[in-house]
């Protein structure tokens, strides 16, 4: 039990010794204090005025005498208005850092029988195009968050749909057969994602020729884009493949393929990965049949032109479109039987899907619709909604072109921390493979700290060159304060001083000191926190402060340097403890910290 809860259980006494009075332990409400005072906890005592018939400066004295009889590592107390500041002895907070020196996996719970079973769903990427800045919000996202929720005791499935069927995958499809004069990846030596990008925005620029020439001739511009010749044609390759068209299927497959080798590719430089991997051609037929059922049933309705609806207006909300007049389906018939393929094979207790905040309409309904289909499991469907990703320069739009490819970032990342590393020089003595495993690492730290600091609700504007910095609120300024605690320590090992196990919990500390076994002692609270929001951020944010903190006390105070072989010893544990948590802390973020830079 921490201290925090031990004196949340001693006030309710003192309520009750002091006042006569019951009162529940939910409404004692303690705070770090603040720095300005002496203490390192602060009860609010406010809420007890009415027990006590007392000025709050007496209120507080009352509860403060109590707690410093009653709690032995209670050293002192002072009262500041209607606040108590709690003095606790640093013997205390030497045995949190020794508790916590045990576990390789401090704060980290268990998976244990009968855990939470978590279903999370992230990348999602459409076989018509490579993977785009926003894609890696997505992935960077869903597989951090997944990473704290194991950290939390769940047990947790990896999930990526991959939309692989759809009147956007004909686009680039029909484009490729009109204008790509039988390139494949082999030939034009790109990737297979992006030679099939390739030929979307190619789709798009002569579809717009098209319809501009339509209105020429004196069309409405409405009518000339549902008339253009080739989104008829693209529409029409829909229709055959669902029907199983043998050239379509086989064009299709072959497409997808390369698209599909390209994405592995990516996922592997990005450092995320996947326990399955469903695709909507397979799911998307389910879909079908639940809607057909549905429609049986009446819970779902036909209009004259055969489309099929559901009728949302009873929820505040319109109908939603499930089946198209040519019985194709849509993104929202194939969520249906992926999502009730999911609970059937895997009996979820829960499932997040990390999805844009453009799409908080879609899975509002999704869950809508499988309830008014009988599932029980619908109010179990959570959407991790974010924010979009911007650069300086702007939005993005993939049928345009002007999207940010993801493995040209991630390649001028890596590249700009090569050209830090040797314009700082820090990296000299060190191998090829060395550096180049330091570039990577440095690189994706930067990249992958810069998105996830932010709170996922939140729009955000990513800055490569900020991302990069080795000060301030970055990746790499956190990686380097890991690395230099491995200087150190190794230097202090280096000059003969055997490293302790654990330190005396009879000496004095300092008050900066203390503060930093407070944050280590506070860890295993941000993760439960940043599981229970589904956000990176806090953990980002947490390990960052704690960093910073370290670098104040570094600067202050010497280590292998100490005179005192107790207080050196103490400094050592508590620096060695430090990294580890940095360690872990980014390990949730997905990101590495090299042991030298």
């Amino acid at each position: 039990m921490g201290i925090e809860s031990i004196i949340k259980g001693k006030v309710v006494e003192a309520v009750n010794s002091c006042y006569s009075q019951n009162i529940d332990i939910e409404t004692v409400q303690i705070q770090k204090t603040r720095r300005e005072f002496e203490g390192d906890l602060t009860v609010v005592v406010f809420p007890f005025l009415r027990f006590s018939k007392k000025s709050p400066e007496d209120t507080a004295k009352d509860l403060g005498a109590f707690l410093q009889e009653n709690i032995e590592s209670v050293t002192a107390f002072n009262v500041v208005k209607g606040f108590l500041n709690i003095v606790i002895d640093s013997s205390y907070w030497i045995s949190v850092l020794n508790t916590a020196l045990q576990s390789d996996k401090y704060g980290f719970k268990k998976l244990e029988a009968g855990a939470k079973k978590v279903m999370i769903e992230y990348s999602s990427p459409n076989t018509n195009k490579p993977l785009h800045l926003g894609h890696i919000r997505n992935n960077l996202l869903g597989y951090s968050v997944a990473q704290i929720l194991k950290a939390n005791g769940y047990e947790v499935i990896k999930v990526n749909l991959v939309n692989d069927r759809g009147i956007h995958i004909c686009k680039s499809m029909l484009a490729w057969l009109r204008f790509g004069e039988g390139e494949t990846p082999e030939s034009t030596g790109l990737k297979g994602d992006h030679l099939v990008g390739k030929y979307y925005v190619k789709f798009d620029q002569e579809y717009k020729k098209e319809m501009e020439a339509l209105v020429a001739k004196g069309m409405d511009a409405d009518e000339a884009k549902k008339q253009a010749p080739l989104l008829v044609e693209a529409q029409d390759m829909l229709v055959k493949w669902e029907a199983g068209d043998k050239e379509v299927v086989a064009l299709w497959r072959k497409m997808n393929d390369w698209v599909l080798a390209g994405f592995d590719v990516t996922y592997e430089k990005m450092g995320v990965d996947f326990d399955k991997v469903y695709f909507e051609s397979e799911t998307y037929k389910q879909g079908k049949a639940i809607v057909e059922r549905g429609l049986e049933e009446g819970v779902l309705y036909r209009k004259d032109t055969g489309s099929v609806w559901a009728n949302l207006e009873a929820d505040g909300l319109d109908h939603k479109l499930l089946l198209r007049d040519d019985g194709t389906s849509v993104y929202m018939t194939q969520d249906i039987g992926t999502a009730y393929e999911r609970f059937n094979e895997f009996s979820i207790d829960e499932h997040i899907y990390v999805v844009g905040n453009e799409q908080n309409y879609h899975f509002q309904v999704l869950s809508l619709v499988l309830g008014k289909l009988g599932y029980d499991w619908s109010n179990k469907i959570q959407h991790l909604s974010y924010g979009m990703v911007e650069l300086p320069e702007g939005k993005m739009k993939s049928r345009e072109g002007t999207v940010v490819d993801a493995d040209e970032l991630m390649d001028e990342m890596v590249n700009t921390a090569r050209e830090t590393s040797n314009e700082l020089g820090k990296l000299q003595g060190y191998s090829q493979e060395e550096a180049e495993d330091v570039y990577n690492k440095v690189a994706m730290g930067a990249l992958k700290y810069f998105i996830l600091k932010v709170d996922p609700k939140k729009n955000m504007m990513f800055n490569p060159k900020e991302s990069i910095d080795f000060n301030g609120n970055t990746g790499p300024f956190i990686q380097y304060t890991y690395a230099r605690i491995q200087s150190v320590l190794k230097k202090t090992v280096d000059a003969g001083i055997e490293f302790p196990e654990f330190a005396n919990t009879n000496i004095a500390i300092s008050e900066k000191e203390s503060n930093l076994i407070q944050m280590i002692a506070n860890y295993p609270v941000i993760i439960k926190e940043a599981g229970d929001s589904t956000s990176p951020a806090q953990i980002a944010n947490f390990v960052y402060d704690l960093v910073k903190e370290y670098n104040q006390f570094y600067h202050d105070f010497p280590i292998a340097k100490e005179e005192d072989v107790e207080l050196r010893a103490f400094r050592m544990v508590l620096s060695k403890q430090i990294a580890q948590i940095i360690k872990s802390g980014m390990e949730l973020l997905g990101i590495g910290v090299p042991e030298r830079m």
